[in-house]
């Protein structure tokens, strides 16, 4: 648990303290929680509240929040639509979660953003119609989640012992995605290798969460092959690395294995909860090579 408020009061001693405890984490387990990190508690309340909101209506009124071309990484996406087990062991069986995709709402009209390549990852949300703040609040969270990023790569940057500012023009044209992930109560027993979310690595650069603190949650493999609980709170972020952080750092920094587990039995049937997920990427054309 690293507390990130004195990288904020401006000076080289604070961001060096922070970043080295970040380091320290990446090394060793690839994941870390921040406190101090200037995010409202009513915005993040305000989310959670609204994302249960929304996925606690029948189902009849998600679907239509559903993007009309299957695969596409916006809007809802329906229980059990997902195997994220797959990734590392065929034949997983799908997770125990729902899910919404939400990105970049707006952008500049260049080749960048609107030729063929840019198409790819600039895709117009999805809006539900309840609640109707939705759209809203989701996008006020995602902007403060890309300044948080921005903060945090600086910190990494310091960390690795390169400028400051080595990632700056990397990611000024970011294709970050955010996912709400709903884990309803589960009336029966899971199949035999079945979790809330398989085991899986993350793909991208640089992941924060926010997780509810209720039964059925994170876990995390250690390097001795030990899974351990990662305790969510809203009050707290959890930040992660990526394959392609991992790639970059020369797998200096690590991209763990982790996985959501299921609710013990005796509160399975009333245990649910959200996870709000921000998974950073890059530029889609920033050249990804060993840093110096």
């Amino acid at each position: 648990l690293i507390d990130i408020s004195p990288s904020y009061n401006g000076t080289m001693k604070g961001k060096r303290l922070v970043a080295g405890q970040i380091n320290a984490a990446c090394i060793d387990l690839g994941f870390f929680a921040i406190t101090g990190h200037g995010v409202p508690m009513s915005v993040i309340n305000e989310f959670r509240k609204t994302s249960h909101a929304f996925f606690e209506q029948p189902i009849t009124i998600k679907l239509k929040a559903l993007h009309p071309m299957d695969g596409t990484p916006r809007g809802y996406r329906i229980f059990a639509g997902e195997a994220l087990g797959r990734a590392t062991t065929a034949g997983k069986p799908p997770d125990l979660k729902e899910f919404y995709h939400i990105g970049p709402d707006k952008w500049p009209n260049n080749e960048y953003y609107t030729g063929k390549e840019g198409q790819k990852y600039f895709i117009p949300n999805i809006w539900p119609d309840n609640p109707t703040n939705f759209k809203s609040v989701a996008l006020a969270y995602y902007q403060l989640m890309e300044s948080l990023e921005r903060h945090l790569l600086r910190l990494s940057a310091i960390a690795l012992g390169i400028s400051e500012e080595f990632f700056d023009d990397k990611v000024d044209k970011h294709i970050s995605a955010m996912r709400i992930n709903y884990y309803p109560p589960q009336p029966k027993f899971p199949l035999e290798g079945q979790f809330r979310a398989g085991a899986h690595t993350d793909y991208g650069g640089m992941t924060i969460l926010m997780g509810e603190d209720e039964a059925g949650g994170l876990q995390v493999r250690t390097r001795s092959g030990d899974w351990v609980d990662v305790q969510t709170r809203p009050e707290y972020f959890i930040v992660n690395i990526g394959d392609l952080l991992m790639h970059w750092t020369n797998d200096v920094w690590v991209s763990n294995l982790h996985r959501v587990s299921n609710p013990p039995p005796e509160v399975a049937r009333t245990a649910h909860r959200i996870s709000i997920v921000f998974f950073h990427q890059p530029n889609y054309n920033a050249l990804i090579e060993c840093i110096p």
